[in-house]
């Protein structure tokens, strides 16, 4: 059979065709395979690189699992002995509360503005950080947010506030691993305590106290909504700051809200025609600032400064919250009756002399909250002859006719101008609408106060200075001032140890020690008098004749002794109070005599303790013996009789039993009073911080004795029964000390058989140091020592002494004056009282 042309042609079709069918398809699937395999190396270099910038960007991050021991930064608080809270330190103003102390309102608005998907992504959100992407390419920055709530707790937490690749991953990673370890609740608490919002405010529920007076849980739907707008931008939208866009930011939470179908058309509507309606809570002044300072700087030599303002420290202080009350209004009632008795200076400032509107000025006193009682300043805003209106910050304040009769001035248009700076004290009353108040005077007297208790040395009420918002410096123990007469007692008691005795003579006469002549207060003489009664009256020539005979560098000893840390000269005028103190160290050193010769160091801190309860610190009272217990009690004769019919007798209308010594300094620059009761030892100073004279007769009695005696009717309440220590035993001796004023005139006989004569100018001067209660027609009289009555032939050495055991005997001591050297122009010699 032929075959057909078509055939070979099939043939070979037929074999081309399944060459094809075997061929073809074989540069597709190596470009198939090519791709592929271009692929999974490019996603294994993404993922690679991914799981190495993971790798780098997370090694230095914190484990997640340390978020559940986090504790945010909170307050250090300050209790007083009864557990009332008196002040507080911290960096961050928080108060930390739980998911149900936010108000669901406050929730609502806080997921409608920044992140409406947060109850159900996982950290992370894509569609917004794709929307975010997109804006930022289209406007060629970085304005547009793709943090989740989440995301913004692991920045807030643990990260910096840079915007950069590197952190976004960070935040991200971070996100991720929160929301895998905490509920919803909890990421939410987290982040609305720790949120900033402000003013120094952290946390929803210290920015509700603080913008509205109101806790986090009352929030209304516009307050909430304000707050809701602030986590972008603190200060852009701070409704103090900007009011306005504070305002539009809020709208904005709003109009989210009632998009999100949180809240009706009319309910926004309604709140977005609402104004702010801040309410803002002025912080309260610290009852015991310049206590607080103390406080603050022994806790953060202890602790360091971040563990005092970040770590929430509970810190039990000494403070007892009532008598620091008192100790306030008793420094400031005595400076105002000071300021009283010296007349109306006119010493004022006025802004518009200084090119300040009335309505720009702000004075420091204005930053807290003030009350009746207050003393304040206050800007004149109106003059008219019979009234006086002024504005403290917002509020306003009224003077009438009477509120100023002390300064002399019968119309106020007199004395007083529009810009005028003044001093009130506000009152209960209200005129009107406007605090009533009257007017004083701060001429810059200055006055401190600090009290502790005999036995643990608490420092129960301290008080550094007039106004803690002009001037931190602490006077009660910063300030280095001229003690004049009460440094007496270290005097004295360096006598009382060489054997001298109450009852002991010495002769108030004229006397000089080469260049140096003392002086009494009165420049008059007394003659013979009791050691008892030269120290009730303070008379200083026989202070200074004691110090002369012991010398005056066991003199400068014993008050070393007692704690006193200034480096003393050895100059007779020492013995009048020509050594400047601290009040600090003077109370405490008093306080050694109603010990029965202890001192007790003065301690502001009982007890520190963490956030959990667990005691970080306790300091138990220090206590050294100082002097024995005699010396002590004999001492106690000398400082009650001040207070019974001496210099400091005012004292005597508490009807309690005291003791104590007024110090007053040459020009009356330094005004003093110390004084304790059984329990309580108290120290009041006034002066100037110029050391100006306080003004003639101004003396420890006058300035500092009513201050004295303000705080200490408030020390001895409810202690009617209180006696000192060996009260029992001496009550017979202070029977006869009572009755001493009846015999001053009629001294007691001298120790020697010399018969007693009235000194004259026509007798010899009385040798330097000599105790004796007379001069005789003998040109060489005998010089009765102020040693004990036992037999000065036979001294025993002093032994160490046991707390309460009597001195040992100590051997005679020549009555011939030590060489002194000769006073120190820088010192002059004080005239006290």
């Amino acid at each position: 059979m032929a075959v057909t042309p078509t055939q070979p042609a099939e043939r070979i079709g037929l074999g081309r065709s399944h060459r094809l069918a075997d061929d073809s398809p074989r540069p597709h699937l190596k470009l198939a395979g090519k791709r592929a395999l271009f692929i999974l190396v490019t996603l294994s270099i993404i993922t690679g690189s991914l799981a190495g910038l993971m790798l780098v960007y997370s090694v230095d991050l914190p484990q997640i699992h340390d978020l559940e021991r986090y504790r945010p930064s909170t307050t250090t608080d300050l209790y007083d002995q009864r557990g009332r809270v008196i002040g507080s330190f911290a960096l961050e103003r928080r108060i930390v509360v739980n998911y149900n102390d936010f108000a669901p309102v406050l929730r609502e608005a806080v997921i409608s503005i920044e992140d409406k998907t947060f109850e159900t992504h996982g950290g992370i959100n894509f569609f917004r950080i794709f929307g975010a992407l997109i804006h930022d390419l289209r406007t060629h920055g970085r304005a547009q947010g793709a943090s989740t709530l989440t995301m913004q707790l692991a920045r807030n937490l643990f990260l910096s506030a840079d915007r950069t690749a590197a952190r976004k991953i960070q935040e991200a990673y971070l996100a991720i691993q929160i929301e895998r370890a905490f509920t919803k609740e909890q990421i939410f608490t987290l982040y609305g305590n720790q949120i900033y919002l402000g003013s120094g405010m952290y946390g929803f529920e210290a920015a509700s106290e603080f913008y509205f007076s109101k806790h986090a849980k009352d929030l209304n739907l516009t307050e909430a909504a304000l707050l809701a707008g602030l986590p972008k931008g603190p200060a852009a939208y701070s409704p103090i700051l900007n009011p306005d866009k504070a305002l539009r930011r809020r709208n904005l939470v709003l109009s989210e809200m009632e998009s999100d179908g949180v809240i009706t058309h009319a309910e926004a509507e309604k709140a977005r025609e609402a104004p702010l309606g801040l309410h803002i809570a002025h912080p309260e002044a610290s009852v015991a600032p310049w206590f607080q300072e103390e406080v603050r700087r022994e806790l953060e030599k202890r602790f360091g400064s971040e563990q005092v303002h970040e770590a929430g420290l509970r810190v039990d202080t000494t403070l007892d919250l009532d008598l620091q009350q008192t100790a306030n209004r008793a420094v400031l009632d005595g400076l105002a009756a000071y300021e009283r008795r010296h007349g109306w200076s006119g010493r004022i400032q006025n802004v518009l002399h200084d090119g300040i509107s009335i309505e720009d000025y702000k004075h420091p006193d204005w930053g807290l909250a003030y009350h009746a009682g207050d003393y304040v300043h206050a800007i004149v805003t109106r003059v008219l002859p019979l009234e006086v209106d002024a504005r403290i910050g917002s509020e306003e304040v009224v003077l009438l006719g009477g509120d100023w009769t002390w300064t002399g001035q019968r119309y106020a248009d007199a004395f007083l101008t529009p810009g005028d700076v003044i001093y009130i004290h506000l009152t209960e009353q209200m005129e009107g609408s406007a605090h009533r108040a009257t007017l004083e005077q701060d001429s810059g007297t200055q006055g401190a106060l600090m009290a502790i208790d005999n036995t643990t040395g608490d420092v129960l009420a301290m008080v550094g200075g007039r106004d803690f918002s002009l001037s931190q410096f602490n006077r009660a123990t910063q300030a280095d001032r001229q003690t004049g007469s009460s440094f007496k007692p270290y005097v004295y008691t360096t006598a009382v140890e060489e054997g001298a005795r109450p009852d002991d003579i010495i002769v108030d006469a004229p006397v000089s020690f080469g260049s140096y002549t003392p002086h009494n207060y009165e420049n008059d003489f007394k003659g013979a008098l009791t050691l008892t009664n030269a120290f009730a009256e303070s008379r200083n020539i026989p202070a200074v004749k004691l110090a002369a005979r012991v010398g005056i560098h066991k003199v400068i000893d014993m008050a070393h002794r007692f704690g006193v840390t200034t480096n003393i000269p050895a100059y007779l005028p020492i013995a009048l109070g020509a050594v400047e103190i601290t009040l600090e160290e003077q109370v405490a050193s008093y306080s050694v005599f109603p010990n029965d010769g202890i001192r007790v160091k003065p301690r502001l801190i009982r007890k520190v303790s963490n956030a959990d309860g667990i005691t970080l610190w306790e300091e138990p009272s220090q206590v050294d013996e100082v002097v024995s217990q005699q010396t002590a009690r004999t001492m106690m004769t000398f400082l009650r009789a001040v207070t019974a019919h001496g210099t400091g007798a005012a004292a005597s209308q508490l009807n309690h039993p005291v003791g104590g010594k007024t110090g007053t300094t040459s020009d009356y620059t330094d005004a003093w009073f110390l004084g304790f009761s059984p329990s309580v030892t108290c120290g009041v100073w006034v002066g100037y911080d110029s050391r100006e004279s306080l003004g003639e007769k101004e003396t420890g009695a006058k300035a500092a004795l009513p201050i004295w005696m303000t705080f200490m009717k408030q020390a001895i309440a409810g202690k009617d029964n209180e006696e000192f220590l060996g009260d029992e035993e001496k009550k017979p001796v202070l029977k006869a000390q009572a009755e001493a004023p009846a015999r001053l005139a009629v001294p007691p006989p001298p120790r020697s058989n010399t018969p007693a004569a009235t000194p004259n100018a026509n007798m010899p001067k009385p040798a330097a140091g000599t105790t004796t209660a007379q001069h005789t027609a003998s040109p060489n009289p005998p010089a009765p020592s102020l040693q004990p009555r036992s037999d000065p032939a036979t001294p025993t050495q002093r032994t160490p002494k046991s707390p309460g055991s009597p001195p040992a005997p100590r051997p005679a001591e020549s009555p011939q004056i030590k060489p002194v050297q000769p006073v120190s122009p820088a010192r002059r010699p004080t005239t006290n009282q």
